[in-house]
C-alpha cells in the first residue's frame, strides 16, 4: 500500500487516536481494535463458562506459547529464550535476583534509571550490602564518553550492570553492546530495561551481547497493561540462581506430579496471568509484525521522531534535551518561561496533545509513534511555538463558545 493509504488504515485500526494527538506511548500505547476484540472474546467466554476446567488451563498454556512467539518474532530471538512476565519491572527484578549476591559485591547502573530497574538494585544493596555505583549521563554526553564512564565504573567485584537501552527521561539511546562487552570482560552480567526500545527501534538481542532484556507489553508493543516479557541468553538461563526457577514443564508433568524444569526462559515465568491480557499481547505483537510490518513501524516512527525533534529545536525559546544523534522515539524538551506542568496542560487544552512531564527535569516528553501523522506533529509544534513566544501571563486566551440559555455555572 502507498504510505498515505497504509497510515490511514493503521489509524483506523487504533480508535484511541481520535481522542487527541497521541504522544504518550512511552507510558502506554493505543490498543488496536483487533486486540481489544480478542481480549473481549476471552473475557466473555470466562464469564459464560468459567475458568476452572483443567482443559481451559491446558489450552491457556498454548496462548502463553503464542505470546512468547509473538515477542520472540519482534526480538528476532528463539522462542525458548523468552518468558512472559507481568511488566518490565518484573523482568528487571528477575534479572537482578538471578545473581547469587554476596556482601561486598558491586552493581553498576546510571543516575537516569526508571524505578522498575532501580528498585531491585536498592533492595539487594539493603539486603546484602552490595555496593551500588551510579554513572551520570548528562544529555549532551556522547557515546565515547558514556563508554569511558562505564569502563571506569565496572571494577573487580562488579556482578551486575543494569541499564536502560533508551533512557526514559531524555530519550537518549545507550551503547549497550559496548557496555556489555566491557562488563563481560570483567565477569559481570548485563540486564537491560527495554521498556522504551522494543517496538520503537531495532533490538537484535542476540547481537547486543547482553544477558537479560526486559520488555514492556503496554508501550510500543501496543498490548494491554499488566503484560511484559523477559529475554534471557542461553548462558543466563543455565546459571540463574536456582531459587528463581518457578515454572514447571506441564507437558512433562502430566497429572502424576513428576516434574522436570524446562531449560528455557520459561523457568522464569510465574503463574496467575490474566488470560485475556496474554491473548491481547500475542495479538498486538502479531498485528505489528504481520499486519503493519515491523520494519515499516520502526523506520516510520524513528523518522517522524527525528523530524519532531528537529522542528522543536528550531523554535526560539525551546531547549531540546534529547540528543538527536542518539535518539529513539522519545523527545524531551523545555519551553522557556514555562514550567513543564503548565505547558503540558496548555498544549493539552489547545491541540488535545496527550503528553507527559518529567518532573526531575521540569521537561515535557513526547513519544512519537509510527501511527502519528506529519500534520499532527506540525499542529503540536505550532502550539509549542505559540507558547514559546509568550509567558503564561501574556498568552492569548483561547476562544470560548458561549452557549445561550446556560446559567453562570
Amino acid at each position: 500500500m502507498p504510505d498515505a493509504e497504509k497510515l490511514a488504515a493503521v489509524r483506523e485500526a487504533l480508535p484511541a487516536l481520535g481522542a487527541g494527538i497521541y504522544l504518550n506511548t512511552g507510558s502506554a500505547g493505543p490498543v488496536p481494535a483487533e486486540t481489544a476484540a480478542a481480549m473481549d472474546e476471552v473475557a466473555q467466554r470466562e464469564l459464560r463458562v468459567g475458568r476452572g476446567h483443567t482443559d481451559d488451563f491446558l489450552a491457556f498454556l498454548d496462548r502463553l506459547g503464542e505470546a512468547r512467539a509473538g515477542v520472540a518474532a519482534i526480538l528476532a530471538a528463539d522462542v525458548d529464550e523468552v518468558a512472559i512476565t507481568h511488566s518490565t519491572t518484573e523482568g528487571m527484578n528477575i534479572a537482578t535476583w538471578a545473581v547469587d549476591w554476596r556482601p561486598g559485591d558491586r552493581a553498576v547502573t546510571t543516575t537516569n534509571e526508571h524505578a522498575g530497574g532501580l528498585g531491585p538494585l536498592l533492595a539487594v544493596r539493603e539486603r546484602f550490602g552490595v555496593e551500588l555505583d551510579f554513572v551520570d549521563i548528562p544529555f549532551e554526553t556522547d557515546d565515547d564518553a558514556i563508554v569511558a564512564a562505564f569502563d571506569a565504573a565496572i571494577q573487580p567485584g562488579t556482578r551486575l550492570v543494569s541499564v536502560s537501552h533508551v533512557l526514559w527521561t531524555t530519550g537518549a539511546r545507550l551503547p549497550v553492546d559496548r557496555i556489555a562487552a566491557i562488563a563481560h570482560e570483567r565477569g559481570a552480567i548485563v540486564a537491560v530495561d527495554g521498556a522504551q526500545s522494543v517496538g520503537a527501534i531495532p533490538v537484535p538481542v542476540t547481537e547486543l551481547g547482553v544477558d537479560y532484556y526486559a520488555v514492556a507489553g503496554e508501550k510500543w508493543l501496543l498490548g494491554p497493561e499488566g503484560t511484559g516479557a523477559l529475554w534471557a541468553s542461553r548462558e543466563a538461563i543455565a546459571r540463574a540462581a536456582p531459587s528463581l526457577v518457578g515454572w514447571f514443564s506441564y507437558e512433562k508433568i502430566g497429572l502424576d506430579g513428576q516434574a522436570t524444569y524446562h531449560r528455557s526462559a520459561r523457568r522464569f515465568e510465574a503463574t496467575n496471568y490474566h488470560r485475556p491480557s496474554v491473548v491481547g499481547l500475542a495479538r498486538s505483537c502479531g498485528w505489528l509484525s504481520m499486519y503493519v510490518g515491523l520494519p515499516w513501524v520502526i523506520a516510520r516512527g524513528m523518522a517522524l521522531a527525528r523530524a519532531a525533534a528537529d522542528r522543536l529545536a528550531s523554535i526560539p525559546g525551546v531547549v531540546l534535551l534529547t540528543p538527536r544523534d542518539r535518539m529513539a522515539t522519545l523527545v524531551s524538551f523545555r519551553i522557556g518561561g514555562w514550567t513543564a506542568e503548565a505547558a503540558a496542560e496548555e498544549l493539552g487544552s489547545r491541540v488535545f496533545a496527550i503528553t507527559r512531564t518529567i518532573p526531575d527535569l521540569d521537561a515535557i516528553r513526547i513519544s512519537v509513534g509510527f501511527f502519528n501523522s506529519e500534520k499532527e506533529i506540525e499542529r503540536f509544534a505550532a502550539a509549542v511555538e505559540l507558547l514559546a513566544r509568550h509567558t503564561p501571563e501574556t498568552l492569548p486566551q483561547k476562544l470560548r463558545l458561549t452557549i445561550l440559555g446556560q446559567d453562570d455555572r
